[in-house]
């Protein structure tokens, strides 16, 4: 089931954990709206060289994965592998988009503000992508050094490994870690890695989507707007000695 804002008497859906121990956030789609942004980009960019792509395509095949899938879909569909030079200019023409464009998701900030539960960002974005996004949107301050990019694994998303790495950098029990993620691979590795996850729909790429196709039939509990959260996870904001029941 998805959640919406609506009055507070229709509300009354379950929590999740009560007491998640690491919250892990993907990065693009969930604390940033730059997915719309990158599609347009990598469409711009491949239409140059003669691929044609849509954004349906875009979101089906390339959204939440790292680089080497991406590229690795395109020669696989469109019989065309993309090197370094076009991997570069992609990525050069993103990051100046996201100058001008690039905008946090509404009401992260707040969130964030109010978290207790230690947390930190493992995204299928460069490094370089991943750092420059969270200062141009204020949000490094939040996570320092916690965030954790594909580049240091061996397998991307659907693969767990990203996420059970940023498990085992933060000293987290993968079990009692808590997954917000926007796209299908996010999910399905959330799952692979034994953690609980959220999908988190309040991204514009996600904008038009039925109830029934957000929440996966009904499979993954989702919400559409960062002031449902401590609803979902109640506990999230109160502080370690009122957790611990001391």
């Amino acid at each position: 089931m998805c959640y919406r804002i609506q009055p507070a008497t229709n509300r009354g859906h379950e929590a999740i954990t009560p007491f998640p121990e690491l919250i892990i956030f993907d990065c693009d789609g969930v604390l940033i709206d730059s997915e719309v942004i990158s599609a347009r980009v990598l469409i711009e960019t491949l239409a140059s060289v003669g691929v044609k792509v849509d954004a349906a395509h875009v979101q089906t095949h390339f959204l939440g994965r790292s680089w080497a899938k991406v590229a690795a879909e395109i020669r696989h569909s469109h019989g065309y592998l993309p090197g370094t030079d076009f991997e570069e200019k992609y990525r050069t023409e993103l990051l100046a988009r996201f100058e001008d464009e690039l905008a946090p998701a509404p009401g992260i900030h707040t969130l964030l503000a109010r978290l207790t539960t230690r947390a930190c960002v493992a995204t299928s974005s460069s490094p370089k992508r991943a750092l420059r996004s969270l200062e141009l949107t204020g949000l490094s301050a939040f996570f320092e050094t916690r965030v954790f990019t594909a580049s240091e694994v061996e397998n991307g998303k659907p693969a767990p490994d990203l996420f059970l790495h940023a498990a085992r950098c933060m000293q987290a029990d993968p079990a009692q870690c808590l997954v917000i993620e926007d796209s299908l691979p996010g999910i399905e590795a959330a799952h692979n890695a034994g953690m609980q996850v959220l999908r988190f729909t309040g991204g514009s790429h996600l904008r038009g989507m039925s109830e029934e196709a957000l929440s996966l039939g009904g499979t993954v509990r989702c919400f559409d707007n960062w002031e449902l959260f401590f609803e979902m996870v109640p506990h999230a904001n109160r502080q370690p000695d009122e957790r611990m029941g001391k």
